[in-house]
């Protein structure tokens, strides 16, 4: 957790300088997302349909490129809602800030990166990863935590039985392991079936399969931005559970060809078979009401990576009261 403290003291700093709540005048909100990823496709569906327009609202997306800087960047009043794993908004509370981070809808429901190796093991264990190296991203990150507690489950213990390097910026990890670095790599899509067909690694697994549910990314806004502006929040939950309902109801072809101006890069084709391998994991929430269960589930994880001292209490960090009435 005291990774956060120079983070919150930045954040405090600003805060007095940089506000940007929003209101019934100013409709455009700054979304800060930790990763731009398929992953989060029934996100850029609600902006491709127009779901947000519907609702008076644009959205500015913003990189974040980790979860502490998304969660940096909603204290400091310089985003108005942050897309990230909630462990950011636990470190946060347990550091007694008074405005902190609270979770008012869940993206995706699983974790969502892909282990990558070198060579294709199409009878591949997690076993195989015995005495090996993987690049795992930074250390008390969600994707990090819970890659160690898959390895867990499956009897390796991280830096004993194998090499877990955290060293890496996690929006680098993919250059880092074509440069040589690591045995395995975890990437998100569409980076991992971009390295696939490029020949530079193999998909081997899906980490989110092993973890089980685990809010694995949901929507943050500081507390009190929540309380001066619900009204402009909930017009913002409408659109993404109307999103998420029809991610439900559509193909990936379908998913993949709306989605397609947020990744110019990637192909339809490949869109599609990134979007199948998501709905094949079941990583999308149907709507964006938060399960407690879930919510432990990842503290439970944060624990057993010897991140988390005490646990923050669910009906603190968590107010599903827009999510619940979003349709």
């Amino acid at each position: 957790m005291k990774k956060y403290i120079s983070l919150l003291a930045l954040a405090l700093a600003l805060i007095a300088l940089l506000g940007c709540a929003p209101s019934s005048e100013n409709t455009k909100l700054v979304l800060n997302e930790v990763t731009h990823s398929v992953f989060y496709a029934p996100l850029y569906a609600a902006i491709e349909l127009g779901y947000f327009a519907e609702q008076g609202l644009e959205i500015e997306l913003v990189n974040g490129g980790g979860a502490d800087r998304v969660m940096t960047a909603v204290l400091s009043g310089q985003a108005d809602i942050g897309l990230c794993g909630p462990e950011a908004g636990v470190y946060v509370y347990n550091e007694g800030q008074e405005d902190y981070a609270v979770v008012i809808g869940q993206m995706t429901k699983r974790d969502g990166q892909f282990l990558v190796g070198r060579q294709p093991e199409p009878d591949f264990n997690w076993e195989n990863l015995r005495g090996k190296s993987i690049v795992a991203g930074r250390k008390g990150g969600m994707p990090e935590m819970t890659l160690e507690y898959v390895l867990r489950q499956n009897g390796l213990e991280p830096h004993v039985d194998l090499e877990v390097d955290t060293s890496v910026q996690f929006n680098l990890m993919g250059g880092a392991f074509e440069g040589g670095m690591g045995d395995y790599v975890t990437l998100y899509e569409p980076t991992a079936s971009a390295f696939e067909q490029a020949g530079k690694g193999y998909i081997l697994a899906a980490v989110g399969t092993a973890s089980g549910e685990l809010p694995a990314t949901a929507f943050q806004v500081r507390k009190s931005l929540l309380e001066s502006n619900p009204d402009v929040y909930q017009r913002f939950l409408n659109a993404i559970a109307k999103a998420q309902k029809w991610c439900q109801e559509n193909t990936a072809e379908e998913i993949g060809r709306v989605i397609k101006p947020q990744f110019p890069d990637t192909d339809e084709a490949t869109l599609t078979m990134v979007t199948e391998r998501h709905k094949e994991i079941d990583a999308w929430m149907a709507t964006p009401v938060v399960k407690q269960e879930t919510f432990e589930h990842m503290q439970e994880i944060m624990t057993q990576a010897g991140e988390l001292d005490k646990k923050a209490p669910f009906e603190a960090l968590v107010d599903n009261s827009l999510a619940e009435k979003a349709q």
